[in-house]
């Protein structure tokens, strides 16, 4: 893949991370790097940790998600995350304009309704 289309890549993943991110949390409390490997296991597998990190920050400064710190028995405390009522309702309205969005789309890239 050649940088230009790279780039649009990411640019999809941005638009649509927050509400990945959210949906995985809405199915229950996770920590960080869980959660990545969760999204990883969707299908972004070259998904870095260093992007989720700060819309997790991001999430939990806007209240959509809380955090709390769990000892860990092999290494340091992991950070915890829940969502909010709040970011149920900030996931709900994102999955309803993503919807929107697709339907959008697949109008433009298909107008007569025949799958290519």
């Amino acid at each position: 893949m050649d940088e230009q289309l790279a780039a649009r890549d990411s640019q999809l993943l941005r638009g649509v991370l927050p509400m990945l991110i959210l949906s995985t949390v809405h199915r229950g409390e996770t920590y960080g790097y869980e959660l990545v490997e969760r999204l990883r296991a969707l299908g972004l597998a070259d998904l870095a940790t260093g992007v989720v990190y700060p819309v997790l920050s991001r999430f939990e400064r806007d209240g959509l998600v809380t955090a709390h710190r769990v000892a860990s028995s092999g290494g340091p405390a992991r950070k915890y995350y829940a969502i909010t009522e709040r970011g149920d309702a900030a996931r709900l309205d994102a999955i309803a304009r993503w919807r929107a969005m697709t339907d959008i789309a697949e109008r433009g890239i298909d107008p007569e309704g025949a799958s290519a």
